[in-house]
């Protein structure tokens, strides 16, 4: 029997792409959205690019009804927001796939720091963090899963072969990534509006990024030490794709073969973890689309630092496909199911 699932937040583009990739499931239906805007209109006039069988209102969010409409409920609402309504949803039995950040971090005063405050605690050590690769087990047994962030899913991925090996000098960690216009979000704001992006390249939030103590907890929890990284993101005039690149210094210099044999043997087994033959690099352009991290390594032996680059479309590994990721293994399903999706080239 197909689960019941509703999308609280479908009005952006991750709730588009939760859609999109939900349509193509085969064990789920969807039953309810709910989105601020555009109350009371099909989805498919609001997204001509959704098929037109989905028949679908947007509705106001009423919790009582998406509770009776819905077994698994993904909320794709604002910092803040989710944490509102997160704990209602549990204590009527519903599974939650939250893509907000109020439920990632594990210290809340570190929360409270970067964000706000957090009026569910009680919630945050039972949520899982939804990074399949690293916390499986973890999200298989989970009622709420707490959905990474696009950029820190690009990093950890890129990171986690060489501190689980403990192959570099932490305090030498350098994270520098690129993001696409959507990773703003679809409200209209000044900033990504498309002739202040177009043909312009800048960095923002620099050494205040909000993912920054995100990527900190968790290779911190793959070191077994505390982690402090320099992280800057930059916004790039394309529509979607991150592209990260992370620089550290080994402690053991290895060549680029064998750094990439050691990366192929970490992810033998995941499903949508591409690693790079040594020599070839990833590019945005060839996971457009899809559920993919690809991951490139270069051995520098001249300055003895690794480099390792990594590929997402961010509103999918980066955001729904990867919520998706989750809600298959916390329902037993198929890893894949739904996600299967080939790359959009050109």
């Amino acid at each position: 029997m197909a689960r019941r699932v509703a999308i609280i937040g479908a009005g952006g583009y991750t709730g588009v792409e939760l859609i999109r990739l939900l349509s193509l499931h085969p064990q789920v239906e969807l039953t309810c959205l709910t989105s601020l805007e555009d109350v009371g209109t099909p989805v498919s006039r609001v997204f001509p690019s959704l098929p037109r069988k989905l028949s679908l209102c947007l509705e106001a969010l009423d919790v009582e009804k998406v509770i009776a409409a819905a077994d698994i409920i993904f909320t794709a609402l604002p910092h803040k927001a989710a944490m509102g309504v997160v704990p209602h949803f549990l204590a009527a039995g519903k599974k939650v796939i939250d893509l907000s950040a109020d439920f990632r971090l594990k210290d809340v005063d570190v929360y409270e720091k970067w964000y706000q405050r957090h009026t569910c605690p009680e919630l945050v050590a039972e949520a899982a963090y939804g990074l399949p690769e690293l916390y499986r087990e973890k999200i298989r047994g989970a009622r709420l899963t707490a959905n990474p962030g696009c950029y820190p899913t690009s990093a950890i991925l890129a990171l986690a072969p060489l501190l689980r090996h403990d192959l570099i000098d932490l305090r030498t960690l350098i994270i520098d990534s690129k993001s696409g216009a959507t990773g703003a979000g679809r409200s209209v704001r000044l900033g990504s509006l498309f002739c202040e992006v177009n043909e312009g390249f800048k960095a923002y939030g620099v050494g205040t990024h909000r993912h920054t103590p995100e990527i900190e907890q968790i290779l911190g929890d793959l070191a077994a030490t505390p982690v402090i990284v320099n992280f800057t993101p930059h916004l790039l005039p394309i529509s979607r794709g991150i592209l990260s690149t992370s620089y550290a210094q080994m402690k053991k210099v290895l060549e680029g073969k064998e750094l990439a044999e050691l990366f192929s043997d970490f992810y033998r087994d995941e499903p949508f973890v591409r690693v790079c033959a040594a020599g070839e690099l990833p590019n945005v352009a060839m996971v457009k689309g899809s559920n993919y991290c690809d991951i490139g390594v270069v051995s520098d032996c001249r300055t003895g630092r690794v480099i390792v680059l990594s590929a997402i479309d961010n509103l999918v590994k980066g955001a729904s496909g990867q919520a998706i990721q989750n809600m298959n293994i916390m329902e037993g399903f198929d890893e894949g199911l739904g996600l299967e999706v080939v790359p959009l080239f050109p």
